[in-house]
């Protein structure tokens, strides 16, 4: 039995009619400590542009620098439309094989003018290391309500291409060295319905990626929606909408895609927001876990056959330790204790903390207990709305660490340092860098994270990739108002070395597929992903912080189908890129 801080025990509180419908209430004196002490005691503020970072700050904001600086304006209000706090997507990715990821900004129109269109945009970096906006995106100027992003390569042609999830019809671009095309009528039946996150993923072992989408609520959600609270007008919750059934795609190989929802038993009409696609059981197949809004989650687990069964009570993963359904916003992936299972992090509301789910077993029999209080997570983000996340190597140590976007919901107060407009300063929250110190056990890192926790603002998106090439991860964020924030990762290492895997099957990114090194005495393991975090799509690359050690001692990738290989990996601190079919066959 863990301790109190954990989900092992409830949450105080329930829901009322004076309280926010997403949201349970804090005892009266945990909350006015909460957010009377909070934004002190983090040096919460809104203002300025790449400021206040301490030298020895592990993350330095270089908005400015790479010249995006002129266009991070926030809007100066809201509607009360629900796609205004529940939307933003960003996508890093190497669209044209120059090996430097572009940043793509999905957006949304401003809520005074929200039948004027606001196109996607493309920023690539030039020799200068400044991103400049690809003229009308490079034809991914996706012109809908913009919600998320999801890439991956579905011709087989070594060239990434992009789907958009809208509130309305999604967009399929097809990539043709590094110029897009929207794929041709009746290429993929989408809904009109507001989806949310995606994910590629080949859940039928044929050699081609195919699709799933999370869709969010089925009603007009622009329409105004607010409830009344403390005689002051706020956004509602997804319960005043219809959930709707995800939705499964099956790539036919000939630029087509089939639903196959119902005859894969995906079924439940919830409002599901983030997605990842792994073998979360351990049995050799890619399965499918969505984290729902104020419903349990779902764990797809493949059948083999086509077919799909929810097993996520069974392992553990549809509610808390404390057995709640909370409300679930981003997702990320990774071992953070080094005992070489890969474990689930999901964000939540306030007064949820945001829960770890920790595996254990193996064999197809691995299963998930919330570990969230004794890893030190829970307690300090209780008072915290989540959304985008992730882990990430930052010292290039060989420990996970975490990073995690914030923001509310619920109107609440403003910090005196604050300084976002006088509506979504009311929504700000400061984000949060969590150090990994062994074993899988977090502190909160405030000092040294730079203005990336000094500052509140209304977060939603995180993506992450190498954006300088220097060996290690770097971290983009989306704010309301179609806002972007670069974050160069600027670690103190002491000479830690590393490693990035690239794994490709034929052309393409193995996305599943499980990168295992042997260095020294630890044995590290990475996934490769690309969706994850919040409506969001990252570097598929695997990234190994090494710590001291300069030799890779075993290379092994268990590729997305199951089968394995062992490669050569050579020297460190470079990108290596293996090819199935090139290493020696495992049993």
């Amino acid at each position: 039995m863990e301790s109190a801080n954990n989900k092992e025990l409830p949450m105080p509180g329930t829901s009322g009619e004076k309280n926010h419908p997403r949201q349970t209430a804090q005892p009266a004196l945990f909350r006015a400590l909460a957010h009377t002490l909070l934004p002190f005691l983090l040096g919460v503020g809104c203002s300025g542009n790449d400021a206040g970072t301490p030298s020895s700050a592990l993350l330095r904001e270089v908005t400015s620098e790479v010249g995006l600086g002129a266009e991070q304006q926030p809007w100066p209000g809201g509607l009360y439309q629900i796609p205004e706090i529940s939307v933003g997507g960003i996508g890093l990715f190497d669209s044209d094989g120059d090996s430097s990821p572009e940043i793509y900004q999905v957006r949304y129109p401003q809520p005074a003018n929200p039948s004027q269109a606001a196109p996607n945009r493309l920023y690539r970096m030039d020799k200068t290391g400044s991103y400049r906006e690809v003229p009308e995106a490079a034809g991914l100027d996706d012109p809908g309500y913009g919600s998320g992003v999801a890439t991956g390569d579905i011709d087989n042609d070594g060239d990434l291409d992009v789907y958009v999830t809208n509130i309305g019809k999604d967009g399929l671009y097809i990539n043709d060295g590094g110029a897009f095309t929207r794929a041709a009528k009746g290429s993929i039946p989408t809904s009109e319905d507001w989806s949310s996150s995606a994910s590629f993923l080949d859940y039928d072992r044929d050699g081609d990626l195919d699709l799933f989408v999370c869709h969010y609520l089925l009603d007009d959600p622009t329409r105004i929606c607010h409830i009344s609270l403390r005689d002051k007008r706020d956004y509602c919750g997804p319960d005043k909408f219809q959930g709707v059934r995800d939705s499964l795609y099956r790539n036919e190989g000939n630029g087509r895609f089939t639903e196959v929802t119902r005859e894969a038993g995906i079924s439940r009409a919830l409002p599901g927001f983030g997605v990842i696609c792994f073998d979360l059981t351990g049995d050799g197949w890619i399965d499918i876990y969505v984290a729902n809004d104020m419903k349990p989650n779902q764990l797809w687990v493949n059948q083999r056959d086509g077919s799909f069964a929810d097993e996520a009570l069974a392992r553990g993963l549809a509610l808390n330790g404390a057995g709640k359904a909370e409300a679930g916003m981003g997702v990320a992936l990774g071992d953070t204790d080094g005992n070489g299972s890969l474990d689930l992090f999901i964000t939540h509301l306030v007064d949820q903390t945001h829960t770890l789910y920790s595996s254990v077993g193996s064999g197809g029999g691995v299963s998930y207990r919330d570990r969230s209080g004794s890893s030190g997570i829970g307690a300090g983000t209780l008072a915290m709305t989540g959304w985008g996340c992730g882990f990430l190597d930052l010292e290039n140590d060989g420990e996970l660490d975490l990073a995690i976007v914030h923001g509310r919901v619920a109107r609440g107060p403003v910090a005196s340092a604050a300084d976002c407009g006088p509506f979504w300063s009311s929504y700000a929250e400061a984000n949060q860098l969590y150090l990994n110190q062994g074993k899988g056990r977090y502190t909160l890192e405030k000092k040294r994270a730079g203005t990336f926790s000094s500052r509140a603002e209304a977060s939603r998106g995180l993506a992450f990739a190498d954006i300088d090439s220097d060996g290690d991860t770097d971290l983009v964020q989306s704010n309301i108002g179609n806002v972007l924030r670069v974050f160069r990762n600027e670690a103190q290492r002491s000479g830690n070395h590393w490693l990035r895997v690239r794994a490709l099957t034929g052309a393409r990114d193995d996305l599943g597929a499980l990168v295992t090194i042997a260095a020294g005495n630890r044995v590290l393991r990475r996934p490769v992903l690309s969706s994850s975090s919040f409506a969001c799509a990252s570097e598929a690359t695997a990234h190994f912080g090494l710590g001291s050690s300069d030799t890779i001692d075993s290379l092994t990738i268990r590729w997305s189908d199951g089968a394995s290989e062992s490669f050569n990996a050579g020297g460190v601190d470079r990108l290596l890129v293996l090819r199935r079919g090139e290493g020696r066959r495992g049993n």
